[in-house]
């Protein structure tokens, strides 16, 4: 990441502003356009320091299948119901301290399917994680939705959230996992209800990774739900005051969850920050643009990340066909995502 290049987007976002506002305080517009390319070099740095892969986006490769893992079935029970899931423990696991990742699937889906289509057991291989997918049940939703809608799932200790929390900390219990690198993320459904979990349980889950999702309590039953899947959502205060940690991806032509939700979640994350976001433009090689934007905090880490992908839909970007709901074409939210949690250790 180049410091002139920066500048340059920068200067070209001061302009735009001129012309919108008229030439009354063009050298506080400069001004500021300095200060946030300077301010996004330091981003970088931190970055840099923090995780030794570029921090934008390269050109989607396709993810060597690995088998030295094992993926194991399991369930969890408590009071608010039965779930099932699938653990992914990589081949390079001894028994040490190892980052956990909660990858909560979309609607129709299962583990199996999520994770062939997000490649995120390839990545887990690659870095040393675990990875937990719990899967919804038929008689929950048949759809297989995660019912972030409901009342009672947006509850700590209560519902779904109760179950996927408990989950988490079992195989905390069954194997060894870095309390300080637990991680959460989702598809749609899926994406809001890590949302939820991030929202309900911040002493569990480091970070955060919502795709095509929507906000923590848009919703309290099914009609306010589709509202909101169209942009018509809650705007909840709750939350409590600490700030949520948090990467979003969506699609600027997303028919089924509308990029109003990206927007307002990233809000949501970034509400305590001083500083505006950094937008920086970029393209996947024959694939989508995309603006990522940046909200980092006083010292350069970065606390909400926000990828807005131009011309793509409802899919998960640089995801594989073999999985459901994928676009090969964007940029690599699997290794996007996993970079991003490593900032957070």
């Amino acid at each position: 990441m180049k410091l002139n290049r920066l500048l340059l987007a920068q200067m070209r976002a001061a302009t735009r502003s001129l012309w919108r506002t008229g030439p009354a305080a063009p050298g506080a517009a400069v001004q500021q356009a300095m200060k946030n390319a300077a301010a996004m070099q330091r981003v970088a740095q931190r970055q840099m320091r923090d995780f030794t892969a570029p921090p934008a986006a390269a050109p989607v490769q396709p993810v060597r299948e690995r088998h030295a893992g094992n993926f194991v079935d399991g369930f969890h029970v408590n009071a608010a119901g039965r779930r099932d899931y699938k653990l992914y423990v990589p081949g390079s696991y001894n028994g040490a301290p190892a980052p956990l990742l909660v990858m909560l699937h979309g609607c129709t889906q299962d583990p199996d399917d999520f994770a062939n289509g997000t490649q995120m057991n390839a990545l887990a291989e690659e870095f040393g994680c675990l990875v937990l997918y719990p899967a919804q049940s038929k008689g929950a939703n048949p759809s297989r939705c995660w019912n972030w809608f409901n009342a009672v799932d947006q509850r700590r200790d209560e519902g779904e959230p109760s179950i996927i929390a408990g989950m988490t900390q079992a195989i905390m219990a069954s194997h060894a996992v870095d309390p300080a690198q637990v991680y959460v993320a989702g598809l749609s459904a899926g994406g809001a209800m890590a949302t939820i979990m991030g929202t309900l349980y911040p002493e569990l889950y480091a970070a955060v990774g919502v795709h095509s999702g929507l906000p923590f309590a848009s919703a309290n039953d099914l009609s306010s739900a589709l509202a909101a899947m169209k942009g018509d959502f809650r705007r909840s205060h709750e939350g409590g005051g600490q700030a949520l940690p948090i990467i979003v991806f969506h699609g600027d032509r997303d028919t089924t969850v509308h990029p109003a939700n990206g927007d307002e979640l990233v809000a949501q994350g970034a509400r305590h920050l001083i500083q505006p976001g950094m937008a920086e433009p970029g393209r996947v090689p024959d694939g989508h643009a995309y603006t990522r934007t940046l909200y980092p905090d006083q010292d350069g880490t970065v606390q909400a990340e926000h990828w807005l992908v131009h011309g793509a839909g409802h899919a998960w970007f640089g995801g594989d066909a073999r999985g459901s709901y994928t676009d090969g074409k964007g940029p690599d939210a699997s290794r996007e995502m996993m970079r991003f949690f490593r900032t957070r250790r």
